[in-house]
């Protein structure tokens, strides 16, 4: 005659085993939420941590719902010769667009040469486009001169700036581009980027 498991003890049993799987179910759980808390801590989230810095002077930055490949189409340096954005890929760029006959350009330069010289050591490039006419580019280059480690380039006739998405509509125009050679942000008129809300926001296109 085969033994049969007294009923009470059967569903003792169960009932053991259901906590059992619940317990581990509840440690793989908690399991999990620390390790996605731990990689956060790691490494932030980076689409997030370009939007928590739109804040204070930075409040008018605008993040790029998806990020944007930069433009291949040409610009010059000092000399003339031709450079390209990819030219920098391996480096986040924070792209100045600007005019000597703009005030607000005029008025922010000496901002980015505190920027580029405190993230240098970082790789950040800040990388000052002129929009001038032919006619000023002599005065465009005198003018950055007094602005080191800055250095000169020049969209000869626009194109560069054509090749822009979004389009550009004024100056200045700041964009952040990220080490892939992606448009990340875009902020339009002039700040102080020298200011604890600016160096906070490039710090998080660097870490990216």
């Amino acid at each position: 005659m085969s033994a049969v498991e007294p009923q009470g003890a059967r569903g003792a049993g169960l009932g053991l085993g259901l906590k059992v799987g619940l317990y581990a179910a509840l440690a793989v759980g908690i399991a999990a939420v620390l390790y996605v808390i731990g990689a956060a801590l790691i490494k932030p989230n980076t689409a997030g941590g370009l939007q928590s810095g739109v804040k204070g002077a930075m409040a008018k930055m605008q993040i790029l719902p998806q990020p944007i490949p930069i433009t291949s189409v040409p610009f010059v340096d000092a000399d003339g010769k031709p450079v390209q954005m990819a030219d920098f890929k391996g480096h986040p760029v924070v792209l100045n667009l600007w005019a000597t006959w703009c005030a607000p350009c005029v008025k922010e330069m000496p901002t980015l040469a505190k920027l580029q010289t405190e993230f240098a050591g970082k790789g950040v490039k800040v990388l000052t486009v002129s929009t001038d006419s032919a006619s000023d580019v002599e005065k465009g280059k005198i003018f950055i001169a007094k602005y080191p480690p800055l250095d000169f380039h020049h969209d000869n006739d626009l194109a560069f700036l054509s090749g822009l998405t979004p389009h550009v509509s004024g100056f200045p125009t700041t964009i952040l581009i990220d080490r892939k050679g992606y448009e990340r942000a875009i902020y339009a008129g002039d700040a102080d980027w020298s200011g604890p809300d600016a160096k906070a926001m490039v710090e998080r296109l660097a870490a990216e």
